[in-house]
């Protein structure tokens, strides 16, 4: 069975792989259809979001497609920067200084946020089901480790006291909002799997 990522991340990509591996599928992703342009993203929620990639990409390629979205919601700013997370800036350097320019002088017991995650699973026939995850932390006074991607090296896990770029993926892949995401998705598709080959 094939199962298309509807995503063009290839750091997003290697983790996404690291938490579903073991499951008995083939995974094909955006790069290996490149007559899918960029998917623009109009919904007001990350649930919204996801739903409306995976029914189109599902729908191009007739393929069972799970997508996510995902972003940071940080409390001194009204929950921004949100779905608008990947917009916040230009890359991901610019959008980790922009959020520490913003809360320069918020002190640490207003520096918390929450990572948030929603997958979509779309099938073919129509079928869509949405799992989410998320993450409570805080952000750091300036950037700290060099693994993930995206807002890591700023958000500060408090269990461990460490940036999700410092912890490395194989131990954020225990504890973060996407992995709590798609470790429901794995659920379902494990299920689904088993279903078919009774």
């Amino acid at each position: 069975m094939q199962i298309v990522l509807a995503t063009r991340n290839l750091k997003k990509v290697k983790e996404i792989r690291e938490i579903l591996k073991r499951l008995d599928v083939e995974f094909l992703f955006l790069k290996d259809f490149p007559e899918i342009k960029e998917i623009e993203e109009k919904g007001k929620t990350f649930s919204e979001n996801a739903t409306l990639k995976a029914r189109k990409v599902t729908h191009l390629t007739k393929k069972i497609t799970l997508a996510d979205d995902s972003g940071l919601e940080v409390d001194a700013l009204g929950g921004r920067p949100g779905i608008y997370s990947a917009r916040f800036a230009r890359n991901d350097r610019e959008r980790n200084r922009k959020l520490l320019r913003l809360l320069k002088n918020v002190p640490a017991s207003k520096r918390g946020a929450t990572f948030r995650c929603a997958v979509a699973i779309a099938w073919p026939n129509g079928k869509i089901r949405v799992l989410e995850g998320k993450y409570q932390g805080k952000i750091a006074f300036k950037e700290r480790g060099k693994e993930g991607f995206g807002f890591d090296p700023v958000f500060i896990a408090p269990r461990y006291d460490k940036t999700f770029a410092e912890l490395g993926l194989k131990k954020k892949n225990r504890i973060s909002h996407r992995s709590q995401a798609f470790r429901k998705a794995k659920k379902l598709l494990k299920k689904m799997l088993h279903q078919d080959t009774r």
